[in-house]
């Protein structure tokens, strides 16, 4: 009973924020909303948010909006998964093996600290424009903050859990079962939470630089046209779409994090 009063406190705690962040929100359109209208600044400069919705509205509707959707949607999904696999895989070899942290934190550093936006023309040239260069440059952009956290989980384990599992005779299954992956779990979902964010910024970038398709392409195109309105939109919709993306992530962060537990041996 007392679990579910402390569920309770917490759903009112969530609805009272929602309430809170939703007036804000509504208090900030309509001061822009009468700003634009009170100082009559250009449309070209600055729509107003009803302008911007209906505009949004007029884009969604469009027979080939689906396809710019579809294609920015696709290359965030495909390149975050290939990111959380290759950052869990390498994060994991780093942890466990010394000569594998020699070898690859050069490169692995390097793809960093470099600017990713100077890297996008090589990839448009080994890739194409199409979107095997935009996954690309998602699964790199995501890529560090899941490894980071993989290896941060792994090295946050005492040796003397190892030394338990070593004395009840526990195989290598039953310490990556039980001991590993309770334990490096909370870390390696917080990296992929903070991941989700740059793999939208990753597929705008792609295709702001190098793409005829997406969004972020269709940004392009419609500043080109001077469609500032629609513009305004696109931009609208990728933040409606980054926030769902997020929310979802880290709902499913939530969902599944799991405290590690040294007492977990019948697991």
């Amino acid at each position: 009973m007392q679990e579910n009063k402390k569920r309770g406190v917490a759903v009112l705690r969530g609805l009272q924020h929602l309430s809170v962040s939703a007036v804000v929100i509504v208090v900030f359109l309509l001061a822009w909303e009468f700003l634009v209208r009170a100082l009559q600044i250009s449309p070209l400069v600055l729509p107003s948010p009803s302008t911007i919705f209906r505009a949004a509205f007029h884009l969604v509707q469009q027979p080939w909006f689906g396809r710019h959707l579809t294609i920015t949607v696709s290359e965030v999904l495909i390149g975050f998964s290939i990111s959380i696999t290759f950052g869990v895989l390498f994060g994991a070899l780093i942890s466990k093996f010394r000569l594998a942290e020699i070898v690859l934190s050069p490169f692995l550093i390097g793809s960093q600290v470099t600017p990713k936006v100077a890297l996008m023309p090589l990839f448009i040239l080994w890739f194409g424009f199409g979107i095997q260069s935009k996954v690309f440059m998602v699964a790199l952009l995501s890529f560090f903050p899941i490894l980071k956290n993989t290896i941060l989980g792994f090295r946050s384990i005492p040796e003397r859990q190892y030394d338990l599992f070593r004395i009840i005779g526990a195989n290598r299954i039953k310490v990556i079962r039980s001991l590993e992956v309770p334990a490096i779990l909370p870390f390696v979902l917080t990296g992929i939470e903070t991941a989700s964010v740059l793999a939208v910024t990753g597929a705008i970038v792609g295709e702001y630089l190098g793409g005829n398709e997406g969004l972020g392409a269709l940004i392009v195109m419609t500043l080109n046209a001077l469609k500032v309105d629609q513009m305004f939109a696109t931009v609208l919709i990728l933040m409606v779409f980054g926030i769902v993306f997020y929310t979802s992530v880290s709902s499913l962060r939530r969902l599944l994090i799991r405290a590690p537990s040294t007492t977990a041996l019948e697991n």
